[in-house]
């Protein structure tokens, strides 16, 4: 396994790279707050610390996969823990909802990939999948697939119609791939982020990369598209402690977004009264900067330590953390008259 350390780029090759080279990029720091979006929480729940976090569709469930090892259904209603799966030893990174078979996934740091039915609670299958940690799954909007990353730097396809076969392997980054994302728009289409500093975009069914983005100065933990009427945009998180916004199309970085002071886990993008961009951090503080002027309307700081993960409860604008010490649920209020 590769150490945790990322790659880094000095300033001077950073001016080399063509991702900057657009005059568009720009630089907004979060020393001023416009205030026309908040958090303010409403629960927490103390627990070991929480590495992802999932929303079902229509059930009022948050899937939380913890370090431990073990998954839990929590229902955020009634604030009562409804199922716990004991998984492993090893720790859980990343774990999903299948709703419309009823099933969760569960990647962990044994290379396994698990699903569950998650009301009978049986094991459906168990693969070996990586030879590394699994730091990402996700599940395709249409399709019998699940795609899944590891520190192994690969990227795999798995179809369950096929009795779980793995119908692709994608190669390409020379790090830990940290997080993938299916594109709304296209969903043959996805994006990975990678502690080699790059994003990745791909087809299903082509071996071959179809982009690589550069220009963050350390490795990329997450990385999350953002579709709005006008454009798509890709939203990056990274170890050196800015978020990036990209110019899907054009591969462009459009804006950088500073303020945090540790390591950017986890990027996520919302649209209900205010479209916002929700950034959280090893610094223990979750921002929400205005996805159209990319000013900074909200700093929440956490109570339970470092944010790993967010999730957004679409039917009541609420946002889910993962912490070190637990799970917070927070109200994102529209400050705007």
């Amino acid at each position: 396994m590769l150490p945790r350390s990322t790659l880094n780029i000095s300033s001077s090759q950073i001016t080399n790279l063509h991702s900057l080279s657009s005059p568009s990029n720009s630089i907004i720091s979060s020393t001023k707050m416009s205030s026309m979006v908040e958090i303010k929480k409403t629960f927490d729940r103390r627990s070991e610390r929480v590495k992802s976090v999932d929303v079902h569709p229509t059930e009022p469930w948050v899937l939380l996969g913890l370090y431990s090892g073990n998954v839990c259904i929590w229902n955020y209603h009634s604030q009562v823990v409804e199922k716990t799966f004991e998984i492993v030893k090893t720790p859980v990174r990343t774990s999903k909802f299948i709703a419309h078979k009823e099933w969760i996934v569960v990647g962990t740091d044994d290379g396994f990939i698990r699903v569950y039915n998650y009301n009978t609670m049986e094991r459906v299958v168990e693969i070996k999948a990586h030879d590394d940690f699994l730091r990402s799954v996700v599940v395709h909007p249409s399709h019998p697939y699940i795609l899944s990353a590891s520190d192994d730097k690969l990227i795999k396809l798995w179809d369950w119609e096929k009795n779980w076969e793995c119908v692709q392997t994608f190669q390409g980054h020379d790090h830990y791939v940290m997080q993938i994302a299916f594109n709304p728009r296209d969903a043959n289409v996805f994006a990975s982020a990678s502690l080699d500093c790059t994003v990745k975009t791909w087809n299903l069914g082509h071996l071959n990369q179809r982009s690589s983005i550069e220009g963050h100065l350390q490795g990329v933990n997450s990385v999350e598209f953002f579709n709005t009427d006008e454009k798509l945009y890709l939203i990056t998180g990274s170890d050196d402690n800015t978020v990036k916004v990209w110019d899907y199309e054009t591969e462009t970085c459009v804006q950088t977004l500073e303020g945090h002071s540790h390591n950017v886990t986890s990027t996520l993008c919302v649209n209900s009264d205010v479209s916002s961009i929700i950034t959280g951090s090893e610094d223990g503080t979750v921002r929400v900067w205005d996805a159209k002027t990319y000013n900074l309307d909200h700093v929440f700081t956490s109570e339970l330590g470092r944010v790993w993960t967010i999730g957004f409860i679409k039917d009541s604008a609420q946002i889910v953390f993962g912490c070190d010490e637990g799970t917070i649920i927070g109200q994102v209020i529209s400050t705007r008259a």
